[in-house]
């Protein structure tokens, strides 16, 4: 038997797990991204000696996923702990402390093993979170190619054909789905998968998120802690991380970053977001710059039953020639669970195409 050809649509971090599991067979393998770049939301810039994040600044220290593979990838040495701990609630008056792990679920973070889980703390990079998409694009060198979606699929007599934007085509003897919930239902119901749609119940909440730089002599009040989450219906920013004292690195010495999360909201991101902080923490002066992310499309929130649904799909894909699914809006929305279900995509696909 030749070489299989194997196709993974979506080079977020599920999708680069999946494809690094794929590309250990040495089988022909293509990873397809509509975007210009790889990683999905995990987006980290870099700015006058300050460290940005756009979308999840770390992961649960106690979960092995992250730590196995960056020893794989030979980056276990960037790995950095978290510096300080603890959280608060602003009450619209004042700062009270939170018990352990209770910001974490305040703001959607998955932790599926409880407490314990989260009480271990959380783990980076030494230079943000890209550090791990970097590390995955550089094994897989030659076979991403961006600007390329998928607008639909096929079955063929040996596998799939893939239908490509700007109407080209491909095909490919197995897939990983590494799509959104909402799209890969959408492609799924098209070939006929029955349940498929019910994949298109995961709900995605917007995520809005503003960093803002200052110098350290223009916060009053000590930064206590990794931040705070606000009361439900206090102001517009719903938490605050102390980026810049949670993990090592984050800003150069002297300065601070934090980094807020807004309701969606008119107007100026960064100036509302400032209002607010400089209200809280007894800011003086403007901030010397701030950074805006907003994802329409953030954290996925599961209906009752998700899972069930999640195992039914895959069981009837399971009679169809090969392919899988993978990504935060099946097995859970932590970057840990985000590779967890890409390498195990990767291992039922190669298991399927016999490899």
């Amino acid at each position: 038997m030749g070489v299989s050809r194997v196709a993974v649509v979506g080079a977020g971090i599920a999708g680069l797990a999946a494809a690094w599991e794929l590309a250990q067979s040495g089988c022909e393998l293509t990873v397809l991204e509509s975007e210009r770049r790889p990683g999905g939301v995990s987006v980290t810039e870099r700015r006058d000696g300050f460290v940005i994040e756009g979308g999840p600044d770390g992961f649960l220290a106690a979960e092995p996923e992250i730590p196995e593979l960056s020893g794989a990838l030979g980056i276990a040495d960037r790995l950095v702990r978290q510096v300080a701990r603890g959280s608060f609630l602003w009450n619209g008056v004042a700062l009270a402390h939170l018990e352990e792990g209770r910001a974490a679920a305040l703001l959607g973070i998955d932790a599926r093993g409880g407490g314990a889980d989260v009480a271990a703390g959380f783990r980076s990079f030494a230079s943000g979170m890209a550090d791990l998409v970097a590390a995955l694009v550089g094994r897989l060198e030659g076979q991403l190619q961006f600007t390329q979606g998928l607008t639909g699929l096929a079955p063929t007599a040996a596998g799939w054909r893939l239908a490509l934007t700007g109407g080209s085509a491909r095909e490919a003897d197995g897939v990983v789905l590494a799509l959104p919930a909402h799209a890969a239902g959408r492609l799924l119901e098209a070939v006929g998968v029955p349940g498929a749609r019910a994949l298109g119940e995961v709900l995605y909440a917007p995520s809005v998120t503003v960093s803002l730089a200052y110098q350290a002599d223009q916060i009053r009040r000590p930064l206590e802690g990794t931040g705070f989450v606000s009361a439900p219906g206090v102001g517009v920013v719903r938490a605050c991380t102390y980026a810049s004292s949670k993990f090592p690195g984050r800003a150069p010495d002297g300065h601070v970053l934090l980094r807020a999360f807004l309701e969606p909201a008119d107007g100026d991101l960064g100036t509302l977001a400032h209002g607010e902080l400089a209200a809280i923490l007894g800011i003086r002066g403007a901030p010397l710059w701030a950074r805006a992310f907003h994802w329409t499309r953030g954290l996925p929130r599961y209906r009752e039953h998700h899972a069930g649904r999640v195992a039914a799909v895959r069981a009837r894909l399971g009679r169809l020639a090969p392919l899988t699914i993978a990504g935060a809006g099946y097995d859970g929305a932590g970057v840990s669970a985000c590779v967890r279900s890409g390498r195990e995509a990767g291992k039922e696909l190669l298991s399927r195409l016999g490899g």
